[in-house]
């Protein structure tokens, strides 16, 4: 489950939409359609394999529920999905590991696809650390927020006489205190 949900974000952020990361050619094939296209083909078979493999786990599951503690016959029917799955896991693995070990992130795409707002909660941190209880933070967060929107500018123009004005915890040190500043 866990896999699967990996590749679905790996296949999502390899996505000429965001662009966040670069497949190697290894685990991608070429679209037939679009040559400009990469199809993440390793990592769909990676979100693909799962429902297989949860598959056999209910099957498994719904060949115990029925016996008693001591061994059955039905136990017989335990081996093909237990050894198939394990398979199936280890091959997961093996592929997962090569689509990471040759993944390139694109940090340029990433950093700007950041939106200061979403920083909002280094803010609420700020006041949790000089002993502000984390409700009234997040609250003051959001009225920071709204304040940037009044003024129609980001987070990072607000001065820190600005967030004083809506906080006296709000030290010169706010507008800095999220990642890499704000």
């Amino acid at each position: 489950l866990h896999m699967s949900r990996l590749a679905e974000d790996l296949i999502l952020y390899s996505s000429a939409e965001f662009g966040f990361v670069h497949l190697a050619d290894a685990y991608s094939t070429g679209s037939s359609l679009m040559p400009q296209k990469k199809n993440p083909d390793a990592l769909e078979l990676l979100r693909g394999k799962s429902g297989r493999v949860i598959g056999q786990t209910i099957g498994l599951m719904t060949t115990v529920k029925g016996t008693p503690s001591t061994y059955n016959k039905d136990l017989q029917e335990d081996k093909e999905p237990l050894f198939d799955a394990a398979d199936t896991l280890r091959a997961c693995v093996q592929i997962a590991d090569g689509v990471l070990a040759t993944l390139k992130p694109n940090g340029d795409k990433m950093q700007a696809a950041l939106d200061l707002p979403m920083l909002a909660t280094d803010l609420s941190d700020h006041l949790v650390r000089k002993g502000v209880p984390f409700r009234e933070a997040h609250h003051v967060a959001g009225a920071v927020v709204k304040e940037a929107e009044d003024r129609n500018c980001t987070l990072d123009k607000l001065t820190g006489d600005d967030l004083r004005k809506i906080h006296p915890l709000f030290g010169d040190d706010a507008a800095s205190s999220g990642p890499g500043g704000m």
